[in-house]
């Protein structure tokens, strides 16, 4: 997981969400795995399908960028169905 957080591979697009007033700019892979690994499960229990997806993408992406659209947009589908974008 260490090496998925860490990855600089950029996404497709740059998702920039509002969270707790601020608004955090995702552009990489490592930010987005951060991202949505560093909020509380229970936070994404609603989500936990979508959310799921989107980290097991992301790893997949981390391991191999031509794997970057489908990690894009499975982070697109739980950011749009959180209400985050």
């Amino acid at each position: 997981m260490s090496k998925v957080s860490n990855s600089e591979t950029r996404l497709k697009a740059t998702f920039r969400v509002k969270v707790n007033g601020k608004i955090v700019a995702i552009e990489t892979v490592g930010q987005a795995h951060g991202f949505i690994s560093s909020l509380n499960s229970v936070e994404w229990m609603e989500f936990r399908s979508l959310h799921s997806d989107a980290k097991a993408a992301l790893e997949a992406a981390a391991e191999d960028g031509m794997l970057i659209v489908q990690a894009t947009n499975a982070l697109r589908a739980l950011f749009a169905r959180a209400r985050l974008l």
